[in-house]
């Protein structure tokens, strides 16, 4: 699968703008999270390696759903990486 091709868009919300801030909330304690719509098919280890690639960061820790809307990444960035600078290169903010 192309690497390129995995994440289709940023998923933006309230709530996934406080991820992305390190505000902490009831499903995810840590902050540093920034949330994708990625293809269907796509693991959790091929959606690492993608946005690796793409953003040039380490990532810590993916989890997945899959709802109406497709499905969602929300990917949690390694220390020293910050979600809200990847944001502000990919116009979030």
């Amino acid at each position: 699968m192309a690497k390129s091709n995995i994440l289709l868009h940023p998923y933006v919300t309230e709530k996934t703008m406080n991820y992305m801030a390190g505000t902490p909330t009831q499903d995810f304690k840590d902050g540093n999270k920034i949330e994708f719509v990625v293809l269907k098919e796509a693991n959790k280890q091929e959606i690492k390696v993608a946005f690796e690639k793409q953003f040039d960061v380490k990532v810590k820790r993916v989890w997945t759903k899959i709802t109406k809307d497709g499905k969602r990444a929300t990917i949690q960035l390694a220390e020293g990486y910050s979600a809200e600078d990847i944001g502000m290169r990919i116009g979030v903010f």
